[in-house]
């Protein structure tokens, strides 16, 4: 039954996505067509839409639907979107392959190199402000840096990069930080003292508590309709331009988060904002919604971390060991937590679809694709390629300890190059703070072991059933 209704929404999903570029293409007119490069059949064409694209859609771009993940996972569709790739890489590679679809040139990446390229050429001539981007995005946040470009993309990523202070795996806040993850921990701790187990939902609704504390400070921690109104607006979000946005929700959610950048908690990333040098282009309020959307999949990264040390005993002492000497001598660096956090990343990517645009015509070893063509970078497909990487399907945190991990081949937990997450030390800070708060004095152990055998880990993890149970001791 849970595999008939993910396909079925996968069917529905390929009916409307077709819709869509129909409708739009990349940028509502007539494609000048590719030439060169190899263009799949319309079977393959298909195969690639059904196993890797549509999936995807129907899980949620934006904002995750709980039950199509769980059917995902019965069905481990992410696992044959793989396969799939593979299947596709023997066939058209080394260089980029089109897709057979009528108006929009979408070309698909299968080489590592290309994939560098890309991803290092951002955002010229290959631009993350992609036509789906801006349609999705802007239903809650329409100036975002993501979707930006040109002077106004350089203003808002310079301000993401220097309140963030992307750069620093350690932010100048961290303490109030910490602060704000042992108490919320404390309190997460007492709500489920009586039966030890600790679900999603829990966990989640701390996390946030903690996510708005750094973000805006202790005033905003209980605002929890602030969260109820990012995710109705990102669920929104998931269908683009198919659903109509949603101006009124929008309007009060962005005043809701001018409200809270106002009061300036101590301690918080809306104090740093208060301080950072800005202009008419920034237009902070617009920044700080991806952040909020950012922390999510990082929770979610989190969350799935703890069930991989859960399910690897060994590990988890080593992570227990570290986090017992980091609060012996305040060290907040925690890099195997951290390492395991970026190996819940690769194994299963919170942001599996990369896409760029091209802003002017790119050539490549095989052909040339045109101004306004899409590409894509499918990250599952580089991080579990098992006729690559002999770890592919299992938990091997100490690959990140090498900077960078797996030299020339692209695992990219938060994207890469000029275009990679300006908040991904924050994400992995907190997310590694969180995890050494529940491990102190506890043993962890998985509801349901079975689901994540350290042989052979699953395509996909279903995080939001995935219960453990808190063992003192």
């Amino acid at each position: 039954m849970r595999k008939r209704t993910v396909l079925g929404m996968v069917a529905v999903g390929g009916a409307l996505a077709m819709n869509a570029v129909l409708r739009r293409g990349a940028g509502g007119g007539t494609a000048r067509p590719a030439t060169g490069l190899p263009t799949m059949s319309l079977s393959d064409t298909l195969a690639f839409l059904t196993d890797v694209g549509l999936p995807n859609l129907a899980k949620g771009v934006i904002k995750r639907r709980k039950r199509v993940v769980g059917a995902a996972e019965a069905a481990d569709l992410d696992r044959r979107a793989v396969c799939r790739m593979q299947q596709l890489h023997e066939k058209y590679g080394p260089g980029p392959a089109l897709l057979k679809i009528p108006v929009r040139n979408q070309a698909v990446i299968f080489e590592p190199e290309d994939g560098w390229r890309v991803l290092e050429q951002t955002p010229e001539p290959f631009s993350p402000a992609s036509s789906e981007k801006k349609a999705a995005l802007g239903h809650f946040q329409p100036h975002g840096a993501l979707i930006s470009e040109g002077a106004e993309r350089a203003e808002r990523r310079r301000f993401n990069d220097d309140v963030l202070e992307s750069g620093c795996p350690i932010h100048s806040l961290t303490e109030s930080f910490a602060r704000a993850v042992q108490e919320e921990t404390e309190e997460l701790f007492r709500s489920i003292a009586a039966e030890g187990e600790l679900d999603w939902d829990a966990f989640s609704n701390a996390w946030f508590r903690v996510v708005r504390r750094v973000v805006f400070g202790e005033g905003a921690r209980g605002d929890v309709e602030l969260r109820r109104m990012v995710d109705e607006l990102r669920y929104d979000a998931n269908w683009a331009f198919l659903k109509p946005r949603d101006k009124r929700l929008r309007k009060a959610f962005l005043e809701r988060v001018r409200h809270h950048l106002r009061r300036a908690g101590a301690g918080s990333l809306a104090e740093r904002i208060a301080e950072a040098p800005k202009n008419e282009s920034t237009k902070p309020e617009h920044q700080v919604p991806q952040w909020l959307f950012a922390f999510d999949p990082a929770g979610m990264a989190t969350y799935r971390a703890l069930g991989l040390l859960a399910a690897h005993p060994d590990q988890l002492a080593r992570a227990r060991f570290e986090a017992d000497v980091a609060r012996a001598t305040h060290d907040r660096g925690l890099p195997f937590i951290r390492a395991s956090i970026l190996e819940a990343l690769r194994l299963w990517p919170t942001t599996p679809l990369i896409l760029r645009q091209t802003t002017s015509e790119t050539r490549w070893a095989t052909g040339v694709l045109p101004a306004g063509a899409g590409v894509a970078i499918f990250a599952p497909f580089f991080h579990r390629d098992d006729r690559q990487l002999p770890f592919a399907n299992r938990f091997a945190p100490d690959i990140w300890s090498e900077d960078p991990p797996m030299d020339g081949w692209p695992l990219v937990p938060f994207s890469a190059g000029p275009g990679v997450c300006p908040g991904q030390h924050v994400a992995l800070l907190l997310g590694s703070l969180f995890i050494a708060r529940l491990i102190e004095g506890h043993q962890v152990r998985l509801s349901e072991p079975e689901r994540l055998n350290p042989d052979e880990l699953p395509g996909t993890f279903d995080h939001y059933s995935m219960r453990y149970r808190l063992l003192s001791g």
